[in-house]
């Protein structure tokens, strides 16, 4: 009952609200201005450029940066950014839920923007559970018990992870490039030599030229990085910019090279994920309900969405959003990934 109240107070006051939040996206608004999907306005990518003031919270081992927007009361919704890109992936997205009703908040990962570890003695670990982990203990941090969670690249798999893991966390989420668990032993499984092409920095990070290559020409690889995953989304220098900020983070370039040295276990993570690891390299399946995404111009290596559909077992879809679309579909295609939010909501 409670929950069709809310579906009705979205569609009869959310037109209301839309273009206000939309507008002054760091300002909070009422716990009645909610929307039903069919009423979030179209938008033009780059729309906006900035977040309210962001926040600062002690989270486990991490004091988090994050941004948020929409009513505190509202139903909570957590963006998750991979690499290299950071919240301003998402920085479109924002204000489309904001305006429908939604608490949304964008955390940095470790090693990005103002995310900082408390201790100068805590391991530099970029291992997957170890960043999943970071995201369970900001929903503490934050006295979130369960949220909807929506990410591409490192941001899908720590959604995965939560998914799979701790369900009761997970309200539902949204999955750009769908199952993306892994494990050590996967990673060290020979492909054929054209995919192995698109992890040629896979291989970089492993050697000590990579580390120091990616430490001095961190700016120039990532904007490289987009070009490849991105082939045809047009951005320019300002856009790039605003998110390379977030990479002078000084833990930056240790997490990312641990990360992909971890994958292709050539570094070990730490003994207390061990059992964690453990229980993700069995490929447990995700039951909370999922919407999986891909955009139709995905440069970066992904699987095909029929090889992970039945690694979800809940209330379960799959959207392909056309018009050149790549990697960083949140920011490509916003309103399209904000629809899949609303409407997953509802499963």
């Amino acid at each position: 009952m409670s929950e069709e109240i809310n579906h009705d107070r979205r569609r009869f006051l959310g037109t209301v609200a839309m273009t206000f939040a939309a507008t002054q996206f760091g300002m909070i608004g009422s716990p009645e201005a909610q929307t039903s999907k069919a009423s979030l306005p179209a938008i033009k990518p780059g729309t906006n450029t900035s977040f309210g003031p962001l926040k600062q919270i002690d989270a486990g081992v991490l004091s988090v940066g994050y941004a948020e927007a929409g009513p505190v009361n509202g139903p909570p919704v957590i963006l998750l950014h991979g690499w290299p890109y950071d919240i301003y992936s998402f920085v479109d997205v924002a204000p489309l839920l904001a305006s429908a009703g939604y608490r949304v908040i964008v955390p940095y990962v470790r090693g990005y923007g103002t995310t900082r570890f408390l201790s100068s003695e805590t391991f530099r670990n970029g291992q997957p559970s170890a960043v999943a982990l970071d995201t369970i203990a900001f929903m503490d941090a934050l006295k979130i018990k369960t949220a909807i969670l929506a990410g591409f690249d490192w941001g899908a798999r720590t959604a995965n992870i939560i998914g799979a893991l701790w369900p009761e966390r997970c309200q539902a989420m949204v999955s750009v490039s769908g199952y993306l668990i892994g494990s050590q032993a996967a990673g060290r499984v020979p492909l054929p030599p054209k995919a192995e092409l698109q992890w040629w920095y896979q291989y970089y990070f492993a050697t000590e030229r990579g580390l120091a290559g990616y430490e001095k020409y961190r700016h120039d690889f990532a904007k490289l990085i987009w070009q490849l995953a991105s082939p045809k989304w047009n951005f320019d220098d300002a856009t790039f910019d605003r998110s390379a900020a977030s990479f002078e983070n000084p833990d930056h370039a240790q997490i990312v090279i641990h990360n992909y040295r971890w994958r292709l276990g050539i570094v070990d993570g730490e003994t207390r994920y061990d059992d964690l690891e453990k229980r993700l390299a069995a490929g447990p399946v995700i039951t909370v309900p999922t919407i999986t995404m891909e955009g139709d111009a995905n440069g970066a290596a992904h699987p095909d969405p029929s090889s992970y559909a039945k690694k979800f077992s809940g209330k379960y879809s799959h959207r392909t959003i056309n018009g050149g679309i790549g990697h960083n579909l949140p920011q490509e295609a916003p309103k399209a990934f904000a629809d899949a939010i609303v409407e997953v909501d509802g499963y």
